[in-house]
């Protein structure tokens, strides 16, 4: 929720709320009956596909050769394939991890370190010390050795100067070669200039990277083969979600009446995709899409169309969650609010019987958040602007959604997750801490100015000028410092051990890539236009 200056509601003359600056939706109803062109190859793409596994694994099981293994891996990764080798891989980057290995190529080096720490392996970044000479300088010049140590080195965490000097050193390498490069490693350098690739949002690193690969004078032509299957066939899967949603869109719409709420159903569930990709992940997929679109609703109805009366109303109602707490409500909110609650039905019902309890952590979220929201209208009220950066987080990190969303995720998955795993995350703990950061800080840099022209104010861009005294284009540099901050923060608790599986600190790593893709250059939610090609390659135009 962005804090304003004291908006009351809008109210037309049948007393609801108008329809606000929000463009309209770039899609409408288009997916409820669009079906990519390879719809009517599904049973052929799935079967080929088993067979093109099974080569593929032959492949991983044949490695023993360090380059190779670490080469193979990089590649499956890339291209989306990963997920059907996860033991398979583990196996072999243990290997690596207890392996001999060529300690001076640095591109061997770097991509090892990548590797290794990207799977939970916490290696030491001095084996980049080697690579530096007599004046503090790194040695290096050919560009895939350059690229390989600036990917390597945003794994960093707290203390690792090695990682920091190395980013800005095969940055203006890579910037200055630039120009000068062949077509397909000027691809990788742009691309990794503008988002290096542990950050990148994974299933549209793939849909962006077989192209590359494809013109690769060293591509293996069975790998390829199975990337654009694999694709082809998430892409029917998600647009069958799609039009899963927006028809429950829709229906919330007829049922609510609530013209004035922002129509980004095909940006929501693009969101969710980017943060849980994987096929078996297609519930948890929808749920979020859902939870997405009720914060969504919930954030527009506090922060500018309810009157604070309304908005306590309202936050009351979601603390008891039952039908009859809609006496409580204006008119306008009842329809709205017993269709939250027919939704948490529905999602007991698509749980099954043995994880319908898993809805309770939805409806906790969504307490959690709307108690954030009353304490935001507390500060609005009394135009109160928190003293410092860190009184504004302890607040805001809650009410930007995130933590809601990355806790929901669970909520779909299988059997992996625990109850106890569930509760674990309700107590927020460190690595959401820092993620939820992250996206506060992603998020108010994005939308600060253009709140600003719309009487916002206190975002914690607000509160560091206020704070330190500072001019906003410096304290907008300052927080994108503190953002970088948080990234190693994320890293330290992705790489310590924790007794929850695995996939808990993937997730979370996942959503706040997502984060840093739609908040990057704007606020591409609100501003939907910016993300609407992206979409297409994803949803709407297959590989062949």
């Amino acid at each position: 929720m962005a804090l304003t200056s004291a908006v009351c509601s809008v109210k037309d003359v049948q007393g609801l709320p108008k329809s606000p600056t929000f463009h309209p939706s770039l899609w409408g109803d288009f997916f409820l009956t669009f079906q990519p062109p390879t719809a009517h190859q599904r049973a052929y793409m799935a079967e080929r596909a088993e067979v093109l596994k099974e080569q593929v694994r032959k492949m991983l099981k044949g490695a023993n050769e360090v380059p190779k293994i670490l080469d193979l891996v990089i590649t499956l990764q890339r291209l989306g394939l990963d997920n059907h080798y996860e033991n398979e891989i583990d196996e072999l980057l243990n290997f690596v991890y207890n392996s001999d290995y060529d300690d001076k190529d640095l591109h061997l080096v770097s991509l090892r370190f990548y590797l290794l720490r990207k799977n939970g392996y916490h290696v030491s970044s001095d084996v980049f010390l080697k690579f530096k000479d007599k004046e503090g300088n790194f040695v290096a010049n050919d560009i895939k050795s350059l690229l390989s140590l600036y990917n390597a080195a945003y794994l960093r965490t707290h203390g690792e100067k090695v990682l920091d000097e190395a980013i800005i050193f095969t940055r203006g390498q890579l910037k200055a070669a630039l120009d000068s490069l062949e077509s397909t490693l000027a691809d990788e350098v742009s691309l990794a200039l503008q988002t290096p690739l542990f950050r990148r949002v994974r299933i549209l690193e793939t849909r962006n990277y077989i192209p590359i690969y494809e013109r690769e004078a060293a591509r293996n032509e069975v790998i390829l083969e199975l990337a654009k299957f694999n694709f082809n066939l998430l892409q029917l899967l998600y647009c069958e979600e799609l039009k899963k949603v927006t028809l429950w869109w829709k229906q919330l719409n007829v049922e609510t009446n609530l013209c004035f709420i922002r129509d980004r159903i095909v940006e929501m569930h693009f969101w969710m995709t980017g943060a849980c990709p994987e096929p078996k992940y297609s519930l948890s997929r929808v749920i979020l899409t859902k939870m997405t679109a009720y914060i969504t609703i919930l954030d527009d109805i506090m922060d500018t169309y309810s009157t604070t009366e309304e908005g306590m109303l309202l936050v009351e109602a979601i603390y008891r969650c039952e039908a009859n707490a809609t006496e409580l409500l204006p008119e306008y909110m009842k329809d709205f609010y017993l269709y939250l609650l027919k939704t948490f039905d529905l999602c007991e019902d698509e749980l099954g019987e043995n994880k319908s309890y898993r809805v309770f952590y939805l409806k906790e979220l969504l307490k959690t958040l709307v108690r954030g929201y009353s304490q935001e209208i507390k500060w609005r009220d009394e135009h109160y602007v928190p003293e410092t950066i860190n009184e504004h987080l302890e607040i805001s990190r809650t009410t930007v959604g995130a933590f809601q969303l990355a806790c929901s995720s669970f909520v779909g998955m299988g059997d992996i997750v625990t109850k106890e795993t569930l509760d674990w995350l309700l107590t927020y703990p460190g690595l959401l801490k820092c993620f939820t950061t992250f996206v506060r800080l992603s998020n108010d840099i994005a939308s600060t100015k253009r709140e600003q022209i719309g009487g916002h104010h206190a975002s914690t861009v607000q509160c560091y000028m206020l704070q330190h005294g500072t001019t906003m284009h410096n304290a907008c540099e300052k927080i994108k410092e503190l953002i970088e901050d948080s990234w190693k923060d994320m890293m330290k608790f992705y790489l310590t051990p924790t007794e929850q599986p695995k996939v808990v600190a993937q997730t979370v790593v996942d959503f706040a890539r997502t984060g840093d893709y739609m908040y990057k250059k704007t606020d591409a939610f609100t501003f939907s236009h910016t993300i609407k090609d992206m979409i297409a390659l994803l949803y709407v135009e297959p590989l062949f």
